[in-house]
């Protein structure tokens, strides 16, 4: 949950900082693909990509974004309609 800011009016968040990068990686594939999570601004709202090793390592330098260490929800955690990813839907079949 956001904190509030000074410079924000009660009860607006504060004005998002694009200047803010994060990256979290999902899995490192044998193939030397990884798969991580990108974020501008809030880490909570990422699009899911997936590169090889290298480019990887240059696509975080060059983004200059904070690697996130904290471990994503598990499996087993209570999930809502929103809570999936891409790679779920590789697993589901659709009607």
């Amino acid at each position: 949950m956001p904190f509030p800011s000074a410079s924000a009016p009660h009860g607006e968040p504060p004005p998002l900082d694009a200047t803010l990068r994060f990256v979290r990686v999902r899995k490192h594939r044998p193939n030397g693909l990884v798969e991580f999570d990108f974020a501008i601004g809030e880490a909570e709202l990422f699009v899911e990509m997936i590169l090889p090793d290298a480019a990887f390592t240059d696509f975080c330098a060059t983004q200059q974004a904070q690697l996130l260490t904290d471990e994503p929800p598990s499996p087993e955690a209570p999930q809502d309609d929103w809570d999936w990813r891409m790679t779920d839907a590789t697993h589901t079949r659709f009607k």
